[in-house]
Protein backbone atom coordinates (compact mmCIF):
# COMPACT_ATOMS: atom_id res chain seq x y z
CA UNK A 1 0.00 0.00 0.00
CA UNK A 2 1.50 3.14 -1.07
CA UNK A 3 0.76 6.68 1.13
CA UNK A 4 0.73 9.73 -0.39
CA UNK A 5 1.64 13.09 1.75
CA UNK A 6 -0.14 16.13 0.50
CA UNK A 7 1.51 19.71 0.83
CA UNK A 8 0.08 21.51 3.60
CA UNK A 9 -2.17 24.45 1.63
CA UNK A 10 -1.62 28.10 2.75
CA UNK A 11 -4.31 28.88 5.04
CA UNK A 12 -3.79 32.40 3.86
CA UNK A 13 -4.46 31.87 0.11
CA UNK A 14 -1.75 33.31 -0.82
CA UNK A 15 2.05 31.99 -2.16
CA UNK A 16 4.81 32.24 0.47
CA UNK A 17 7.91 33.96 -1.21
CA UNK A 18 11.35 34.58 0.56
CA UNK A 19 12.18 38.33 1.01
CA UNK A 20 15.12 39.94 -0.20
CA UNK A 21 17.08 42.10 1.72
CA UNK A 22 16.40 45.87 1.84
CA UNK A 23 18.24 48.19 -0.34
CA UNK A 24 20.64 49.68 2.37
CA UNK A 25 21.71 45.69 3.13
CA UNK A 26 22.33 44.80 -0.50
CA UNK A 27 24.05 47.70 -1.07
CA UNK A 28 26.20 47.46 1.85
CA UNK A 29 27.04 43.88 1.18
CA UNK A 30 28.02 44.51 -2.58
CA UNK A 31 30.36 47.23 -0.84
CA UNK A 32 31.97 44.82 1.63
CA UNK A 33 32.18 42.35 -1.41
CA UNK A 34 34.16 44.67 -3.64
CA UNK A 35 36.55 45.98 -0.94
CA UNK A 36 37.21 42.16 0.33
CA UNK A 37 38.01 41.44 -3.59
CA UNK A 38 40.98 44.41 -3.72
CA UNK A 39 41.96 43.43 -0.35
CA UNK A 40 42.58 39.37 -1.88
CA UNK A 41 45.05 41.28 -4.53
CA UNK A 42 46.90 44.05 -2.83
CA UNK A 43 48.66 44.67 -5.80
CA UNK A 44 45.92 47.37 -7.04
CA UNK A 45 46.06 49.04 -4.03
CA UNK A 46 49.77 49.46 -4.19
CA UNK A 47 49.77 49.91 -7.60
CA UNK A 48 47.62 52.57 -7.85
CA UNK A 49 49.66 54.44 -5.18
CA UNK A 50 53.35 54.23 -7.06
CA UNK A 51 51.69 55.37 -9.53
CA UNK A 52 50.32 58.46 -7.92
CA UNK A 53 53.43 58.99 -6.47
CA UNK A 54 55.63 58.74 -9.46
CA UNK A 55 53.78 61.14 -11.72
CA UNK A 56 53.94 63.50 -8.79
CA UNK A 57 57.29 63.16 -8.77
CA UNK A 58 57.50 63.63 -12.72
CA UNK A 59 55.21 66.59 -12.56
CA UNK A 60 56.33 68.46 -9.36
CA UNK A 61 60.55 67.89 -10.18
CA UNK A 62 61.04 67.25 -14.18
CA UNK A 63 58.10 69.42 -15.53
CA UNK A 64 58.14 72.14 -13.43
CA UNK A 65 60.48 73.90 -14.24
CA UNK A 66 59.16 74.15 -17.53
CA UNK A 67 55.80 75.40 -16.99
CA UNK A 68 55.16 79.04 -15.89
CA UNK A 69 52.29 79.72 -13.76
CA UNK A 70 52.77 83.14 -13.34
CA UNK A 71 52.86 84.26 -9.38
CA UNK A 72 51.67 81.36 -8.31
CA UNK A 73 54.34 78.51 -7.16
CA UNK A 74 54.00 75.52 -9.80
CA UNK A 75 53.99 72.55 -6.89
CA UNK A 76 51.01 74.84 -5.59
CA UNK A 77 48.88 75.23 -9.13
CA UNK A 78 49.91 71.61 -9.51
CA UNK A 79 48.48 69.46 -6.68
CA UNK A 80 44.76 70.38 -6.31
CA UNK A 81 44.80 69.75 -10.74
CA UNK A 82 46.84 66.40 -9.86
CA UNK A 83 44.44 65.46 -6.97
CA UNK A 84 41.48 65.83 -9.58
CA UNK A 85 43.15 63.90 -12.29
CA UNK A 86 44.10 60.98 -9.16
CA UNK A 87 40.72 59.95 -9.27
CA UNK A 88 40.57 59.69 -13.16
CA UNK A 89 44.07 57.57 -13.00
CA UNK A 90 42.96 55.44 -9.99
CA UNK A 91 39.55 55.24 -11.51
CA UNK A 92 40.97 53.43 -14.38
CA UNK A 93 40.99 49.83 -12.39
CA UNK A 94 37.37 49.84 -12.13
CA UNK A 95 35.90 49.05 -15.75
CA UNK A 96 38.19 46.18 -15.70
CA UNK A 97 37.27 44.94 -12.41
CA UNK A 98 33.14 45.13 -13.41
CA UNK A 99 33.78 42.98 -16.57
CA UNK A 100 35.66 40.26 -15.04
CA UNK A 101 32.54 40.51 -13.02
CA UNK A 102 29.99 40.23 -15.69
CA UNK A 103 32.04 38.26 -17.77
CA UNK A 104 32.63 35.32 -15.07
CA UNK A 105 29.17 35.24 -14.50
CA UNK A 106 28.88 36.94 -10.92
CA UNK A 107 27.03 39.73 -12.29
CA UNK A 108 24.40 36.80 -13.56
CA UNK A 109 24.07 35.38 -10.13
CA UNK A 110 23.86 39.06 -8.70
CA UNK A 111 20.65 40.07 -10.37
CA UNK A 112 19.00 36.14 -9.67
CA UNK A 113 18.80 37.20 -5.92
CA UNK A 114 15.82 38.40 -4.85
CA UNK A 115 17.23 41.76 -3.99
CA UNK A 116 17.38 45.48 -6.14
CA UNK A 117 19.38 45.39 -8.78
CA UNK A 118 20.78 48.98 -8.24
CA UNK A 119 21.28 48.06 -5.26
CA UNK A 120 24.35 46.39 -6.73
CA UNK A 121 25.56 48.63 -8.39
CA UNK A 122 25.20 51.64 -5.45
CA UNK A 123 27.44 49.10 -3.44
CA UNK A 124 29.64 48.78 -6.31
CA UNK A 125 30.13 53.21 -6.52
CA UNK A 126 30.53 53.12 -2.91
CA UNK A 127 33.71 50.93 -2.84
CA UNK A 128 35.04 51.96 -5.32
CA UNK A 129 34.56 55.53 -4.10
CA UNK A 130 36.42 54.58 -0.65
CA UNK A 131 39.41 53.06 -2.25
CA UNK A 132 39.93 55.83 -4.51
CA UNK A 133 39.65 58.22 -2.53
CA UNK A 134 42.23 55.94 -0.06
CA UNK A 135 44.62 56.39 -2.68
CA UNK A 136 43.88 60.31 -3.05
CA UNK A 137 44.66 60.34 0.67
CA UNK A 138 48.01 58.97 0.58
CA UNK A 139 48.90 61.61 -2.95
CA UNK A 140 47.58 64.48 -0.29
CA UNK A 141 50.70 63.47 1.95
CA UNK A 142 53.13 62.87 -0.38
CA UNK A 143 52.62 66.23 -1.98
CA UNK A 144 52.92 67.98 1.37
CA UNK A 145 56.50 66.60 1.25
CA UNK A 146 57.24 67.36 -1.89
CA UNK A 147 56.38 70.93 -0.81
CA UNK A 148 53.04 71.97 -1.36
CA UNK A 149 51.14 74.21 1.38
CA UNK A 150 47.66 75.59 1.83
CA UNK A 151 47.11 78.93 1.74
CA UNK A 152 43.31 78.54 2.75
CA UNK A 153 41.51 78.36 5.68
CA UNK A 154 40.29 74.95 7.42
CA UNK A 155 36.48 75.60 5.86
CA UNK A 156 37.41 76.31 2.63
CA UNK A 157 39.86 73.11 2.76
CA UNK A 158 37.35 71.00 4.07
CA UNK A 159 34.86 72.14 1.26
CA UNK A 160 37.32 71.51 -1.10
CA UNK A 161 38.09 67.80 0.12
CA UNK A 162 33.59 67.12 0.51
CA UNK A 163 34.06 68.54 -3.60
CA UNK A 164 36.44 65.91 -4.00
CA UNK A 165 34.53 63.03 -2.46
CA UNK A 166 31.34 64.13 -4.32
CA UNK A 167 33.46 64.24 -7.69
CA UNK A 168 35.04 60.74 -7.03
CA UNK A 169 31.65 59.13 -6.32
CA UNK A 170 30.32 60.67 -9.29
CA UNK A 171 33.05 59.75 -11.90
CA UNK A 172 33.32 56.23 -10.34
CA UNK A 173 29.75 55.61 -12.25
CA UNK A 174 31.39 56.87 -15.47
CA UNK A 175 34.19 54.08 -15.33
CA UNK A 176 31.37 51.68 -13.87
CA UNK A 177 28.96 52.15 -17.01
CA UNK A 178 32.41 51.49 -18.88
CA UNK A 179 33.13 48.24 -17.73
CA UNK A 180 29.35 46.99 -18.18
CA UNK A 181 29.42 48.26 -21.98
CA UNK A 182 32.85 46.23 -22.38
CA UNK A 183 32.91 42.91 -23.03
CA UNK A 184 35.74 41.62 -21.50
CA UNK A 185 38.52 43.19 -19.19
CA UNK A 186 40.71 43.92 -22.27
CA UNK A 187 38.27 45.75 -23.70
CA UNK A 188 37.66 48.10 -20.71
CA UNK A 189 41.04 49.35 -21.43
CA UNK A 190 39.36 51.83 -23.48
CA UNK A 191 38.71 54.12 -20.29
CA UNK A 192 42.29 55.02 -21.25
CA UNK A 193 41.03 56.64 -24.38
CA UNK A 194 38.73 58.88 -21.91
CA UNK A 195 40.94 59.46 -19.43
CA UNK A 196 43.93 60.93 -21.02
CA UNK A 197 42.11 63.88 -22.95
CA UNK A 198 40.43 64.71 -20.06
CA UNK A 199 43.16 65.06 -18.19
CA UNK A 200 45.41 66.44 -19.60
CA UNK A 201 43.41 69.03 -22.19
CA UNK A 202 42.79 70.71 -18.80
CA UNK A 203 43.72 73.18 -16.56
CA UNK A 204 45.18 70.21 -14.62
CA UNK A 205 48.95 70.66 -15.64
CA UNK A 206 49.05 73.44 -17.30
CA UNK A 207 47.07 77.04 -16.95
CA UNK A 208 44.45 76.84 -19.78
CA UNK A 209 46.22 79.94 -21.59
CA UNK A 210 49.49 77.87 -22.75
CA UNK A 211 47.34 75.38 -25.00
CA UNK A 212 47.17 76.59 -28.74
CA UNK A 213 43.71 78.66 -29.16
CA UNK A 214 41.77 75.67 -30.94
CA UNK A 215 42.07 73.96 -27.83
CA UNK A 216 41.43 76.21 -24.81
CA UNK A 217 37.66 76.29 -25.61
CA UNK A 218 37.74 72.63 -24.93
CA UNK A 219 39.50 72.94 -21.74
CA UNK A 220 37.73 75.44 -20.46
CA UNK A 221 34.13 73.92 -21.08
CA UNK A 222 35.18 70.20 -19.92
CA UNK A 223 34.32 69.05 -16.52
CA UNK A 224 38.19 68.25 -15.04
CA UNK A 225 38.86 71.76 -15.72
CA UNK A 226 35.62 73.28 -13.50
CA UNK A 227 36.67 71.16 -10.55
CA UNK A 228 40.24 71.97 -10.97
CA UNK A 229 39.36 75.76 -10.67
CA UNK A 230 36.97 74.99 -7.86
CA UNK A 231 39.65 72.76 -5.87
CA UNK A 232 42.46 75.36 -6.91
CA UNK A 233 40.75 78.17 -5.73
CA UNK A 234 39.66 76.40 -2.41
CA UNK A 235 43.02 75.30 -1.71
CA UNK A 236 45.11 78.51 -2.28
CA UNK A 237 42.43 81.16 -1.16
CA UNK A 238 40.40 82.49 -3.82
CA UNK A 239 40.00 82.82 -7.69
CA UNK A 240 42.83 85.49 -7.89
CA UNK A 241 45.16 83.64 -5.58
CA UNK A 242 44.89 81.18 -7.33
CA UNK A 243 44.88 82.97 -11.00
CA UNK A 244 41.86 82.14 -12.56
CA UNK A 245 38.92 84.20 -13.29
CA UNK A 246 35.07 84.08 -11.65
CA UNK A 247 34.80 83.28 -7.95
CA UNK A 248 35.28 80.55 -5.84
CA UNK A 249 31.41 80.22 -6.02
CA UNK A 250 31.08 80.07 -9.48
CA UNK A 251 33.31 77.27 -9.80
CA UNK A 252 31.76 75.11 -7.00
CA UNK A 253 28.53 75.74 -8.43
CA UNK A 254 29.36 75.01 -11.72
CA UNK A 255 31.53 71.56 -10.69
CA UNK A 256 28.01 70.96 -8.43
CA UNK A 257 25.83 71.06 -11.27
CA UNK A 258 28.28 69.07 -13.63
CA UNK A 259 28.86 66.28 -11.10
CA UNK A 260 24.75 65.95 -11.03
CA UNK A 261 24.20 65.97 -14.65
CA UNK A 262 27.48 63.36 -15.09
CA UNK A 263 25.41 61.09 -12.53
CA UNK A 264 21.99 61.28 -13.39
CA UNK A 265 23.25 60.24 -17.40
CA UNK A 266 25.57 57.33 -16.10
CA UNK A 267 24.00 56.56 -13.05
CA UNK A 268 21.03 56.21 -14.88
CA UNK A 269 22.90 53.75 -18.49
CA UNK A 270 25.07 51.70 -15.37
CA UNK A 271 21.62 50.40 -13.20
CA UNK A 272 20.04 49.75 -16.75
CA UNK A 273 23.11 48.01 -18.04
CA UNK A 274 22.75 45.63 -15.08
CA UNK A 275 19.57 45.29 -14.80
CA UNK A 276 19.05 44.31 -18.69
CA UNK A 277 19.23 40.00 -18.99
CA UNK A 278 21.66 38.70 -21.27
Amino acid sequence: MTTITAPIPDLTGHATERAGAGFGTAALQSARRTILQFFRTPQLLVMGTVQGALFLFMFRYIFGGAIDTGSVDYVDFLVPGFLVTAILWLGMAVPAGVAEDASSGVHDRLRSLPIPRSAVMVGRSLADTALTFWGILVTTVLAFAVGFRLHADLPAVLLAAALMVVATYTLMWVFISLGLLSGNAQAAQMSTLVVIPLAFVSSAYVPVDSLPGWMQPVADNQPVTVLVNAVRSLMLGGTDAAGIGHSTAYWVTASLVWCAGILAVFGSLAVARFSRTR
